[in-house]
């Protein structure tokens, strides 16, 4: 299991992804500068143990509505050739030094990680704490091959032969369940 480092991220993960999210197709504040908070998420262990992989999840405060964003990031030492489309930037870690943070999307590890959640392969792991498992991420409806992430919180996603379900907090306080991702 990944070992959680309680150190500085320069810049931080939000920081990084308030410049990449109006850059994004889903996106949903139009010209706005965004205003995130962190709202939940949870880990995947990448078996070599060389990548992080941490599926967040952000709230943008920045308009009338607060919109809900499911973001997989991937963190490694040096680039992923091919994935140049996919890099969000790059933070000095405290401890592990320059890190590349890619959108998972971008990243077949985390793709694989993901598909061997939904098959039952690995389990999720907690966010913030070292070593524990998050019990609370599921999967529900019948395992598929193909998973698509869900961007934008919050809403019905269309119908699907499964489902992997998390929790967030919402921006008023209030406990949130749903789809982060389509099993098909």
């Amino acid at each position: 299991m990944a070992e959680i480092h309680r150190t500085t991220m320069e810049p931080t993960k939000l920081e990084l992804l308030a410049e990449w999210l109006p850059r994004q197709p889903w996106w949903a504040g139009g010209d706005r500068v965004p205003a995130l908070a962190t709202a939940g998420g949870f880990r995947l262990d990448d078996p070599d143990g060389a990548v992080g992989m941490e599926f967040v999840v952000v709230t943008d405060g920045s308009g009338g509505e607060p919109v809900t964003y499911f973001v997989p990031l991937s963190y490694r030492d040096a680039p992923l050739a091919g994935a140049e489309t996919g890099l969000i930037g790059t933070s000095e870690h405290g401890v592990l030094g320059r890190r590349f943070v890619y959108d998972g999307a971008a990243d077949p590890l985390v793709l694989a990680a993901l598909r061997d959640f939904v098959a039952g392969r690995v389990v999720a792991q907690d966010q913030d704490i070292s070593n524990t498992t998050d019990p609370t991420v599921v999967v529900t409806g019948r395992p598929g091959e193909e998973v698509e992430l869900v961007r934008v919180l919050g809403g019905e996603p269309p119908a699907s032969a499964g489902r992997v379900e998390a929790g967030w907090v919402s921006s008023d306080g209030t406990a949130v369940r749903g789809a982060v991702a389509l099993v098909r």
